[in-house]
C-alpha cells in the first residue's frame, strides 16, 4: 500500500485523485444508501466552506458531532466515541476549536487543544484541523497510516501524528516541486491514500489502471515499509 506513497510523480498521484469521487460512491453502496457519500460531500466541501466564512475559524457541536458522524462512517465505527462528542457543551467547543485555530501552525499544539474536547483523541483532532487548514494538515485516518512507510505499528497518538504529518508534508512538498500546478497538500494526499487503499481493499476496478503504474516504477520507488504488529486502538482517536 505504501508504493503510491514513495512514487514522486505526480501524474501517477493525480490520476488517483481524479478518482476520489468514484471510489467514495462505491464504497458508499456496501452502507447506509448514500449516507458516507453525503457525509463525505459535507465534510470535504460544505464544512471547509462554513470553517473559513469565519473571522475566528472554529467549529460548532453540531459540526463536530456531524464530523465524528462522518470519521466513524468513513473508517472504523465506534459508538461510544460519537456520544462523548455529544456531551460536550456548545461554548466549550467552539472556545477551544477557536483557540486550536489560532495556534497553527504549531500543529501539535493544535492538537493537544481539541483533544481536551470529550471524545477527541489526536485522529477526530486532525479531521477538524484538517476542514480548516488542509494546506497544513491531514486527517490521521487508518488507511493513509498505513501507506506511509515507517509508521508501523499504528499508534492514535499525538507523537505518532506528528511523525505521519511530517512524511505527509515532507512527499507535498516534493509533490509541488516537480508539479506545475502546485496545488497538492498533506490534506490532497490523504485523499489519495485513502482511495487507493479502499480500492484495492474492495478490489475496485476503478485504479488498475493507475496501479499499473505505480507498480511499473516500483523500483524506483521502493516500499521501505517494514513496520510489523498489529495496530494499538485507544479509548479516544
Amino acid at each position: 500500500m505504501s508504493t503510491l506513497f514513495a512514487c514522486e510523480d505526480p501524474a501517477i498521484w493525480r490520476g488517483v485523485f481524479v478518482k476520489y469521487w468514484d471510489v467514495v460512491e462505491a464504497k458508499a453502496k456496501g452502507k447506509k444508501p448514500g449516507k458516507l457519500l453525503n457525509l463525505d460531500k459535507w465534510y470535504q466541501e460544505e464544512l471547509p466552506t462554513l470553517i473559513s466564512s469565519r473571522p475566528d475559524k472554529h467549529v460548532t457541536l453540531s459540526e463536530l458531532v456531524k464530523l465524528m458522524e462522518w470519521k466513524l462512517t468513513r473508517g472504523k465505527f465506534r459508538p461510544r466515541l460519537q456520544q462523548l462528542v455529544t456531551s460536550n457543551s456548545e461554548d466549550t467547543v467552539e472556545k477551544c476549536s477557536r483557540k486550536a485555530f489560532s495556534l497553527l501552525p504549531d500543529v501539535q499544539a493544535a492538537v493537544a487543544e481539541l483533544s481536551s474536547l470529550k471524545g477527541v483523541g489526536p485522529a477526530t483532532a486532525s479531521a477538524i484541523l484538517a476542514a480548516g487548514a488542509p494546506e497544513q494538515t491531514a486527517f490521521m485516518s487508518d488507511e493513509a497510516m498505513e501507506s506511509v512507510p515507517g509508521l508501523k505499528p499504528i499508534q492514535y497518538t499525538a507523537k505518532h501524528y506528528a511523525l505521519y504529518l511530517g512524511k505527509m508534508v515532507e512527499r507535498t512538498n516534493k509533490l509541488n516541486k516537480v508539479d506545475p500546478q502546485q496545488d497538492w497538500t498533506p490534506h490532497r494526499l490523504e485523499l489519495c491514500l485513502w482511495a487507493m487503499t479502499i480500492a484495492k481493499q474492495q478490489q475496485l476496478p476503478l485504479l488498475e489502471d493507475v496501479d499499473l503504474k505505480v507498480s511499473s516504477v516500483s523500483q524506483r520507488c521502493p516500499d521501505t515499509d517494514t513496520g510489523q504488529g498489529p495496530a494499538k486502538k485507544l479509548k479516544t482517536r
